[in-house]
């Protein structure tokens, strides 16, 4: 069996996501996601690894990000968290000045780890979740000191590939809509002990039906 690595760029899911008129399909399960991308028959994964940063400035949004985070752990897979800089900003023409946040660390540390666990050898096929051609360095490094290892570069949902990214991977994939549908998190998320360790956000509950509407409404 091939051992097999993910790389998920959560930013760039993210807003694959947001694309999605369903909410709940930002409820994903990115374990079962990664089962769905391989090759069962001959790969074995090895490591699925998130990359993101909690928008500390948006309380609300930042807890639901905590949520899923702690859920994601709660099947297996590696979280590693960046952050944000705050950056000032200024228009001359209108004179207005405002303060912008800029995530930091999270190419990089993809970027890291994909040529480190190659080093190590964790991994023969890497499958690189995202459309971030930063990335292309740590790829070609990859490739010029472990030629047998094969990186595929898999672009999220709804979204196109980097050219530059898929010019220097052997090849490539593409999330589609099906697959999201069907990894979804349950609503109560629990660990391997059977405690709670999250629960789906209710802005990521399904949407209602017209059942459900009806029914809602006989209620009151």
């Amino acid at each position: 069996m091939t051992p097999v690595s993910f790389y998920i760029d959560g930013f760039n899911l993210y807003h694959a996501l947001a694309r999605f008129e369903d909410k709940q399909v930002r409820w994903l399960d990115l374990m079962a996601l990664a089962n769905r991308l391989i090759q069962p028959a001959s790969e074995i994964i090895t490591g699925v690894f998130y990359f993101s940063a909690f928008a500390d400035w948006l309380p609300e949004q930042m807890d639901r990000h905590k949520e899923y985070v702690k859920a994601l752990e709660a099947t297996g897979v590696d979280c590693i968290m960046g952050h944000f800089k705050k950056k000032h900003r200024y228009c001359a023409n209108c004179k207005v000045k405002w303060i912008a946040h800029e995530e930091k660390e999270t190419d990089v540390s993809i970027g890291i780890h994909l040529v480190n666990d190659a080093y190590l050898n964790q991994y023969d096929k890497a499958y690189l979740v995202t459309r971030d051609s930063d990335l292309m360095p740590a790829v070609k490094m990859v490739r010029k000191y472990f030629p047998k290892k094969e990186i595929v570069a898999v672009a999220p949902p709804l979204m196109g590939h980097s050219n530059d990214l898929i010019g220097v991977c052997q090849a490539k994939k593409k999330i589609t809509p099906s697959q999201v549908a069907t990894c979804l998190l349950p609503e109560i998320v629990k660990d391997r002990a059977g405690n709670v360790v999250a629960l789906r956000p209710a802005k990521f509950s399904p949407p209602k039906t017209k059942v459900d509407s009806a029914s809602d409404q006989g209620a009151t």
